[in-house]
């Protein structure tokens, strides 16, 4: 973005180079000729996989523990609530992407429509939110290698983990795209299989070495579906909202997917089913095995369903799977940051060196950038003195952040179906309840916000949030005084070339 004129920060930089010259804006695609560009490698069972990874997270695994123990049973609807309404998240961001294929990102198309500096503040958010992400995603590796390794300083799984993600990324996106393709396969066999041994043992009566019987009953019969209030309903909230962040990736995957136009619209269209089948029905099958009084705050409560079951063996396996949830989160996020930073230096909103790629077309400088920036994580655990704790913190601020992003994609496609209605008439993925649903989510932000209010744990991040918009504003102004000194200079010097 050197200047209002141009398109705005681009996660994904198109295949011919560049900006992608989105519609209402002067500038024009580069030419190929500058150097080499990032490749569209991933297929559609890439993408469809990516986009199943993206929706089960870490959240799901680590943050469920305490999202029981503050809501109980009423966790089922927390997470069916919050997957109901970012599922219309994604359907307008899906309808933005596919009204111009040279929009590349959301940062794309909110620098369009609601101008440079909101694709600036849109672009370096999602990156600050994938980089906490990630932290809070090295934070629950440490967690979860304590399962097998428990008198180990905590730090050096979370350094390894560090090491290993950024060599993941390395290669070519390809390589990135088979990594999380067996990544979020092992997931989804993990739950599946999950889901088929609790239901086994409910229908069997399977009595715990602690007692408790496993039954469809222990959904209801200790207080009820509410045992802890209106306000424990609500405090799950806070951790719950974490599970979902990821779930726009498919998002930031448009400048190297294949056949964008057929693969985005099926991997939207699946959030519903994935929500239903991960969160839900896994949710109700753990309850139902293990009462939730008995499911503690601070594991995995995939693990410690196996545990009271007295499956030791059983809970290494599940372990390993939340381990290996856990790195794919964080590969993502790496992924997705590196792009970012890419984007945003080919626009001049970031240091030129972040813009270079390899001869693999990889962005390595932009790449380590990040990586730098994940060993917060691993001062965390070799400072801090609670796992959960530490989580905690980093993932009520990442949820605020994925809630500034999700609320510009909505603002920009109110701006969208006002200033260019053809084109959402000409549509063929149009977003349901259209403008009136973005209003409904509004308020449900709203509520999310106010949600976070109430433990003062997640207060505590939410006031230190607004820390990182603060300095992004210093940074546009700053950078906007540059902007302008360029732009004098160039024009200085082509008064010299003429005369």
């Amino acid at each position: 973005m050197h200047d209002s004129s141009e398109s705005g920060s681009t996660a994904m930089t198109a295949v011919s180079g560049g900006s992608p010259g989105a519609p209402g804006t002067k500038g024009a695609p580069p030419s190929s000729g500058e150097g080499p560009q990032l490749d569209r490698q991933l297929s559609n069972r890439h993408i469809q996989l990516i986009a199943i990874g993206g929706a089960i997270g870490t959240g799901l695994f680590m943050g469920s523990g305490k999202t029981i123990a503050l809501a109980g049973p009423s966790v089922i609807f927390v997470y069916m609530i919050i997957g109901a309404m970012l599922f219309f998240v994604m359907r307008a961001m899906g309808e933005l992407l596919l009204s111009d294929l040279r929009y590349k990102s959301f940062a794309d198309f909110a620098s369009d429509l609601l101008g440079p500096c909101a694709g600036f503040f849109t672009g370096w958010t999602y990156w600050f939110c994938w980089i906490v992400t990630g932290i809070a995603d090295v934070v629950a590796i440490s967690g979860y290698v304590a399962f097998w390794w428990d008198d180990a300083p905590l730090w050096i799984p979370a350094l390894a983990a560090v090491v290993v993600l950024i060599g993941l990324n390395l290669p070519t996106v390809k390589a990135f795209g088979e990594t999380e393709f067996w990544f979020a396969l092992i997931k989804i066999v993990a739950i599946v299989a999950l889901i088929v041994v609790g239901l086994v043992m409910v229908f069997k009566g399977f009595e715990s070495t602690s007692g408790a019987t496993a039954s469809f009953a222990n959904l209801w019969n200790d207080g009820g579906f509410f045992p802890t209030g209106p306000m424990g309903f609500v405090a799950g909230f806070q951790i719950a909202t974490f599970a979902f962040v990821g779930i726009e990736l498919v998002g930031t995957t448009a400048a190297e997917t294949k056949d964008p136009e057929k693969n985005l619209p099926k991997a939207i269209n699946s959030i519903p089913v994935r929500v239903m089948l991960f969160y839900v029905v896994a949710l109700v099958v753990i309850i139902s095995v293990t009462p939730w009084r008995q499911i503690s705050a601070d594991k995995s409560p995939f693990v410690v369903m196996f545990t009271l079951a007295g499956l030791a063996v059983a809970a290494s396996v599940i372990n390993f799977v939340v381990l290996t949830s856990a790195t794919s989160s964080a590969n993502s996020g790496i992924y997705s940051t590196s792009r970012m930073v890419y984007g945003l230096a080919r626009e001049g909103d970031a240091p030129a060196s972040f813009g270079r790629l390899s001869s693999s077309r990889v962005p390595v400088n932009a790449l380590l950038l990040s990586g730098v920036f994940l060993l917060g994580g691993v001062v965390m655990v070799a400072i801090g003195g609670s796992i959960i704790e530490a989580f905690t913190l980093v993932t009520t601020i990442s949820s605020v952040c994925f809630m500034f992003i999700w609320t510009m994609i909505l603002i920009s496609y109110i701006v969208y179906r006002k200033r260019r209605p053809h084109l959402h008439e000409a549509s063929k993925f149009k977003m349901p309840g259209g403008v009136a649903m973005c209003y409904v989510v509004f308020a449900f932000f709203a509520f999310l916000i106010w949600a976070f209010t109430q433990k003062s744990d997640t207060l505590q991040a939410l006031l230190v949030t607004p820390v990182w918009f603060l300095v992004l504003a210093v940074a546009w102004l700053a950078m906007g005084r540059s902007r302008a000194r360029r732009a004098a200079a160039e024009s200085a010097a082509a008064e010299v070339e003429q005369g």
